[in-house]
């Protein structure tokens, strides 16, 4: 890796985790301006750009570079948010971010030679709704899990953590946040294009697996 890639690699991890950390914290935290509590939270406006991250990594590094963001963001993001927010909340976030950002990489690398808007618009729509359904249904849902009979908190309970549930409209929360991904990843449609122009027609097209 040369120096340009690792100044580039450490830019993208760090945007990452900030982008993550703050949006795990802020989504602690229900958006009360025009009575719109139980519909966002204000990490429903920060959470989306990482996937804007993850798709200028796979553009710059390709596939495998991405991962390793994902992977290296995910583990700091985690261990970061225990401390800062709540474990439900780390862990709910760890799975939801790791599920979809695999995803995304994914679906982006099959479409990656199609027209440039396409790919990080595909890739973004179909991970965040994977993202918005794990996050909500495990960091909000305080009633007992169809099948088992227990709650979140009496399984993570058995397995040591302790840790309260915090009782949000998780549903209307989950659909309202989708909403907002959708509309961010038109938006951040631009600033990847614009991102992508500044890159080599190389790095633009790199496709390593």
């Amino acid at each position: 890796m040369t120096a340009l890639d690792r100044r580039d690699f450490t830019i993208a991890l760090v945007a990452m985790t900030i982008v993550v950390l703050a949006s795990n914290i802020l989504v602690q935290y229900p958006f009360e301006a025009w009575g719109l509590q139980d519909y966002f939270t204000w990490g429903a406006f920060t959470y989306p750009f990482s996937f804007l991250v993850t798709e200028l990594a796979n553009r710059r590094f390709g596939p495998k570079g991405a991962r390793k963001v994902v992977y290296v963001g995910f583990v700091l993001a985690v261990a970061l948010s225990i401390i800062l927010a709540t474990p439900r909340i780390a862990i709910a976030s760890g799975s939801a971010f790791l599920t979809a950002q695999l995803l995304d990489i994914g679906i982006f690398s099959r479409l990656r030679n199609m027209a440039w808007w396409l790919p990080p618009f595909a890739s973004s729509t179909i991970s965040a709704a994977v993202d918005t359904t794990i996050f909500f249904s495990f960091a909000f849902y305080c009633g007992a899990i169809p099948g088992i009979g227990l709650t979140i908190d009496q399984v993570l309970a058995q397995a040591g953590i302790t840790d309260q549930c915090i009782a949000l409209p998780w549903v209307t929360l989950g659909l309202a946040d989708y909403g907002v991904k959708l509309a961010l990843s038109v938006f951040s449609i631009l600033p990847y294009g614009v991102v992508l122009r500044l890159m080599s027609p190389g790095l633009a097209q790199r496709a390593t697996v």
